[in-house]
């Protein structure tokens, strides 16, 4: 198992560092910023690195932002809950609603398709016998970030 560095503090030996994060997945600037810190690094070096990155085009929260999008949807999340770890992650609200917009608008993503895709994935063809199975369904895809529309289109089908 590799040594995990700490402390780099020169300002190539953080660049290299953050580049190499990079190469593995796409990052917010706050994750590279976090995992930054975790290693040790001093902010300012954070900072410059950070702002060197973007400059050169290898870091953008609209990239990561439609990225992780993306991957969150084709797992079954619905826009809720995206929204959410977009948030946590530190991406821009305009910059988040933005990439939803330009993701429906284009037909990549049907979010009542969606719902009804994990609908029927978790549940299959059983019917709904009573309302505490109702209940329980619904709060599943509610816990899946699927707004109330949603889950009332897919329950309509039962």
């Amino acid at each position: 198992m590799a040594k995990r560095e700490t402390g780099c503090q020169t300002e190539s030996e953080v660049y290299a560092t953050a580049v190499g994060l990079l190469a593995r997945r796409e990052h917010s600037q706050r994750e590279l910023e976090t995992k930054l810190k975790t290693r040790g690094v001093m902010p300012e070096l954070i900072e410059s690195v950070l702002n060197r990155l973007v400059d050169e085009r290898l870091q953008s929260d609209e990239r990561f932002a439609e990225a992780y999008l993306r991957q969150r949807s084709g797992k079954g999340y619905g826009p809720r809950r995206i929204v959410a770890e977009l948030r946590e992650r530190g991406v821009d609200d305009a910059l988040v609603s933005a990439q939803f917009r330009e993701a429906v608008a284009q037909g990549e993503i049907d979010w009542y398709e969606r719902a009804a895709s994990v609908y029927s994935k978790k549940f299959g063809d059983r019917p709904i016998e009573d309302m505490k199975e109702r209940a329980k369904r619904m709060r599943f895809l509610q816990y899946r970030g699927f707004d109330h529309d949603h889950i009332a289109v897919v329950l309509e089908g039962e």
